[in-house]
């Protein structure tokens, strides 16, 4: 359990190494990849330092499991308060910085469900490669939290992505790939390879010239996504000290306690 960078053909934890040109971070933390904030800081330094690596040309950002990516731990929060929702929103700033600031282009690899941080992840990626079943969404409002609007904005038009924000509704991978912003859909026992092939082919290009393209395709970037999603956070401090975020976390806890009892 954790995070890990490694090459294409082993799955041992804990070990750095590159094939190709190629780094793969792996995030796996059971269940449902709900990060905890020591989590989230893991990645943070996982990616940057894959990007930092002379002899790595790509990152792939992939996840053990059925889902993707399912947002920060809420029981986490709700058992810690205040000190972890700090945590997350730092650990969460952070890792998705690591991503959009990574001297090398990353793919993100997507399977089963890519929510809440997912988006975050996602969004800031370069390139996503996504099997089937995945989805994608922002089921912020339902869960006492805000934030990650900025990535939604980078995958859908303005007003769907509004609408997916205020109902917390999903999109398929397909609808995505329909925007444009998802590279391939592929069946799920594809992923790993498809995300590969894609890596391979960045990775083939000359590393300092991908080094300086990745740093001049950010800087003509139209919104800066550290302020924007810094703007974001301030709102769900406020939620979070307004007792508005509790109140609809204890709900959604709840309720979810109901499903897993199968009620």
């Amino acid at each position: 359990m954790g995070v890990s960078t490694s090459s294409p053909e082993t799955s041992s934890r804990e070990k750095g190494s590159e094939k190709g040109g190629i780094a793969v971070v792996t995030v796996d933390f059971p269940p449902v990849n709900a990060l905890p904030v020591d989590g989230w800081f893991a990645l943070a330094e996982a990616v940057r330092a894959a990007g930092r690596d002379a002899a790595v040309r790509c990152v792939v950002l992939a996840a053990e499991g059925r889902g993707f990516n399912a947002g920060v731990d809420i029981k986490e929060i709700q058992a810690r308060g205040h000190s972890a929702l700090l945590g997350a929103n730092s650990g969460c700033a952070e890792a998705f910085s690591a991503v959009y600031d990574c001297e090398v282009p990353v793919v993100a690899a997507v399977q089963g469900f890519c929510l809440g941080g997912g988006i975050g992840l996602v969004g800031n990626a370069d390139a996503i490669v996504a099997s089937e079943d995945a989805v994608f969404g922002l089921p912020e409002l339902d869960r006492g939290a805000l934030g990650a609007a900025t990535h939604l904005a980078r995958l859908v038009p303005q007003h769907l992505m509004r609408a997916l924000y205020y109902t917390s509704r999903t999109v398929s991978a397909a609808e995505l790939r329909a925007h444009g912003s998802v590279w391939r859909v592929v069946p799920r026992g594809e992923l790993g390879s498809a995300a590969l092939e894609l890596a391979g082919e960045i990775a083939a290009k000359d590393g300092r010239l991908l080094r300086l393209a990745k740093a001049a395709i950010n800087g003509i970037d139209p919104v800066d996504v550290r302020r924007s999603y810094r703007f974001e956070q301030g709102f769900t401090f406020e939620a979070g000290l307004s007792g508005v975020a509790d109140r609809v976390r204890d709900t959604f806890g709840k309720d979810l306690g109901k499903e897993t009892a199968g009620e």
